[in-house]
């Protein structure tokens, strides 16, 4: 079955108060389904990772064929241009968002997803929906801790 994935990050301010917009679909069931989620304080490339680790989380079988869209190149050529194979060798060293990769590998090589990046801001119906999602949990009252953004020395063990 192939599952579409559309993606988009937010931030005002960066770092600054940030979220996330996932929109999910199944064509051949007609089935669509939406997540989002705000932090206090954190980045747009994280926010953009992050909505694809999310979505890529929610997935309930590898058997699927998953195409990801995202506006992001920050994570789109980072697949695309097989970056991420020379991160993984040197364990993330050097790479920003360390903790995000780390927790996207596993999922990318459970899911082989295709990658497609799409221009953001340019009336892509499903890229604005999400757009839409993460600017209003970034705008959320009960924002959540970007944990290890906020903490980095402690890993995000301890709150401030």
């Amino acid at each position: 079955m192939k599952i579409e994935i559309f993606t988009d990050g937010a931030c005002s301010g960066n770092p600054g108060k940030g979220g996330y917009g996932i929109l999910m679909r199944v064509p051949e069931k007609n089935y669509q389904k939406t997540y989002s989620k705000g932090f206090r304080k954190t980045t747009n490339n994280r926010m953009e990772l992050l909505a694809v680790i999310v979505a890529l989380e929610k997935l309930k079988s590898s058997e699927n064929e998953i195409h990801i869209f995202t506006d992001s190149k920050y994570v789109s050529e980072a697949i695309n241009q097989k970056w991420i194979f020379g991160w993984v060798k040197k364990g993330f060293a050097k790479q920003k968002n360390p903790d995000l990769w780390k927790r996207f590998y596993p999922l990318f090589k459970l899911h082989h997803p295709t990658f497609h990046w799409v221009k953001g801001h340019a009336g892509h119906p499903e890229n604005e929906i999400c757009d839409q999602l993460a600017v209003k949990a970034s705008q959320s009252e009960n924002l959540e801790i970007d944990e290890f953004f906020e903490n980095p020395s402690d890993g995000g063990l301890f709150d401030k």
